[in-house]
């Protein structure tokens, strides 16, 4: 009897562990237009949330474009409902606190999602840091677009509760999530990556652990074939644009894309696929977006990319 008392107590213990996380708790570290996005929507879905910057400054402007962010949600969805709005609002911005300080705030977090600068050695070593203090059963999940997400668990000792959750930007309006899975994820954390972004409104897809996953691998090389047709002088950037936007029915053209998102960071993924695949036609660099990323020429956000902006 006391025999098959162990066993059962060993079965319902493994059966525990096998369950789902139920996110409730989550940390956001970098409270750029991403992480400040995702901190919105998951506070917005009744998950309590600290977004983790370097500096005050840093947190006030953050929490600054959330607040606008959502008078432009509650403009659009309570437009009849003004109490609902602010009702809304309200319960959003107390779900949300700040902190520089991100090693004193995981010890009690279910989910850490990463969203800093694009560079593997930083986010690494902000992993492998965390890593020493965060709970046993928290997950962690980078937002990044381009690195390997099997790089990023290996700074920790936890592959199996490390997964990428890709979001687009801007997230309070775009509804796919990718969850990458790397072939050290666990079932559990896959499926608890899976429920937090239903859980967030979203539309989750699917993807390996492969460059770009799935929609910058097909979307960062078709950009880069747009600039070497204009490169190769066969046709205007302003012609590619009318041409993909009229005959594919693209919103945007590629150039105009580009601008949108920046040169800098179109040129950062495609050096980086470059490096890991030097054979692949497909990731070789443009001398034309070197130069302009050189000359500081990164898109709106500088005024200027292959167009000038006011």
């Amino acid at each position: 009897m006391a025999f098959a008392t162990r066993s059962f107590v060993r079965f319902a213990s493994a059966a525990a562990s096998a369950k789902k996380l139920a996110v409730k708790h989550v940390t956001v570290i970098g409270g750029g237009l991403m992480g400040a996005g995702i901190a919105q929507v998951a506070a917005a879905t009744g998950h309590t949330v600290i977004l983790v910057d370097q500096s005050d400054e840093i947190l006030k402007n953050s929490r600054k474009g959330i607040e606008d962010s959502l008078k432009k949600l509650v403009k659009k969805k309570f437009a009849d409902k003004p109490e609902a709005g602010a009702e809304f609002t309200e319960k959003t911005l107390k779900n949300l606190t700040t902190s520089t300080d991100p090693v004193s705030v995981v010890h009690s977090t279910d989910l850490v999602v990463e969203a800093i600068v694009e560079n593997l050695s930083v986010k690494s070593e902000l992993f492998k840091t965390l890593d020493k203090f965060a709970p046993e059963h928290t997950i962690f999940a980078s937002n990044t677009s381009s690195l390997p997400i099997t790089d990023l668990a290996n700074a920790t000792t936890r592959q199996d509760r490390f997964g990428g959750l890709h979001f687009f930007n801007p997230v309070p309006l775009m509804k796919l999530v990718e969850v990458i899975k790397t072939p050290m994820t666990s079932q559990r954390t896959f499926e608890s990556l899976i429920d937090f972004s239903k859980a967030l409104g979203k539309n989750p897809i699917s993807c390996k652990d492969t460059p770009g996953f799935v929609v910058n691998r097909l979307l960062v090389p078709y950009l880069m074939e747009a600039i070497r047709l204009f490169e190769r002088g066969d046709a205007s950037k302003e012609d590619i644009d009318v041409a993909m936007k009229l005959g594919a029915g693209y919103p945007m053209g590629p150039f105009e894309l580009v601008d949108y998102v920046g040169l800098d960071t179109t040129k950062y993924i495609i050096d980086g696929w470059h490096a890991s695949q030097q054979d692949n036609p497909i990731f070789t660099p443009s001398p034309l977006l070197n130069q302009l990323v050189e000359e500081k020429k990164l898109g709106r956000k500088t005024g200027e990319g292959f167009y000038k902006y006011k």
